[in-house]
């Protein structure tokens, strides 16, 4: 794999992901840019403990733009984007206008900065793909730039968590149709990320076992809510799912992030994964929207305790109607799911 580092006219790193050697990245941006913004404020929730990131100059960043003058599309004569070359594998760059960044204001007055940083991962070159349509070798270059991230970001002073992701669908917020994903470097470790390893601490003190490797174990064991798996990875609706469709993909070996998946494990992933996202696509005959996540151990704390896993989920519940976060889960955190996870399972496995 080749790894190509330059940098974006304001100072913003860019990285070319290749399988190729001979990849020409010698391209450079010609915009006028403006600096780029310092970092956002964290505050304290005193209620519940959690940190809340105050990022105001997100609310400048491009929303929906038409499809040529999309700034994830390659560079074309007259028409410079976010990435200089006229052509590229997957390639990852700042974020514009990142939630956390390392440019610490010059006077923080007590102000907590929100340290960190904040990638875009651009999965394909084709404006119109989606991860659904890559062939399996790009799929691997996407995955060698997560694990590449993964462990790059992870040695940056006072980053907690490391976040890979992507947003897929208006119906989910994506201000960018282009196929691309994204990546946090926390400053603090996420509630959700949190609480899971709570539960799995409990779990070890009170059975001796590891609660994720259980679970994976009894969803294998039981089959009614696997909807697909290989050798080395399986996908199931989790028994208690809080979204209409949810699927959870787990490789069989405990490991704590994506830098530490073997070769083998990385091949393996894509044709599943790529297998689960058609499977959605197909559910209603239209894209699906939905949120993919991976969940990956704190940087420093209990990765004994956790296990790599991508949860996978969408906000759609039939052909026309979409979940929306009411009062229940939105005030109260309290999810109710209109669909049994055996009879998304089952429909999804029926989706060929």
């Amino acid at each position: 794999m080749k790894r190509t580092v330059t940098h974006l006219a304001d100072g913003r790193e860019l990285i070319y992901f290749d399988r190729h050697d001979d990849a020409d990245r010698s391209a450079v941006d010609t915009r006028t840019l403006p600096p780029p913004p310092q970092a956002s404020e964290l505050r304290r929730d005193r209620l519940l403990g959690e940190w809340v990131t105050i990022a105001a100059h997100r609310q400048d960043r491009t929303h929906l733009p038409p499809s040529d003058q999309c700034p994830l599309c390659p560079s074309t004569p007259g028409r410079p984007t976010e990435v200089p070359s006229a052509d590229y594998e997957v390639v990852v760059f700042e974020n514009r206008f990142p939630s956390y960044s390392g440019r610490a204001p010059e006077h923080p007055d007590g102000v907590v900065p929100g340290l960190g940083r904040c990638e875009v991962v651009c999965f394909s070159p084709d404006h119109d793909a989606s991860f659904a349509t890559l062939d399996l070798a790009q799929v691997g270059t996407v995955m060698e730039a997560w694990a590449d991230r993964t462990a790059e970001l992870s040695t940056l002073p006072g980053v907690r968590q490391v976040f890979c992701f992507e947003n897929r669908g208006a119906e989910i917020g994506v201000t960018l149709a282009h196929p691309h994903g994204q990546i946090y470097a926390y400053p603090f470790v996420t509630p959700r990320t949190e609480r899971m390893l709570q539960v799995a601490r409990a779990h070890r003190e009170e059975t001796g076992g590891d609660l994720f490797a259980d679970v994976l174990a009894d969803e294998r064991a039981a089959g009614t809510r696997v909807v697909a798996a290989n050798d080395l990875w399986t996908a199931f609706v989790p028994q208690a799912a809080r979204w209409p469709f949810e699927v959870h993909l787990f490789p069989h070996r405990k490991v704590p992030d994506l830098s530490a998946l073997s070769a083998e494990e990385r091949t393996a992933f894509a044709p599943l994964y790529v297998d689960v996202l058609q499977r959605l696509d197909r559910l209603f005959g239209v894209p699906m929207p939905y949120v993919s996540a991976w969940h990956q151990a704190p940087v420093t704390a209990d990765r004994d305790l956790a296990y790599l896993h991508l949860q996978l989920f969408s906000t759609r519940r039939a052909a026309n109607k979409l979940k929306y976060l009411a009062g229940s889960e939105a005030a109260m955190g309290a999810f109710v799911n209109d669909i049994y996870p055996e009879d998304a399972a089952r429909r999804l496995r029926e989706a060929t």
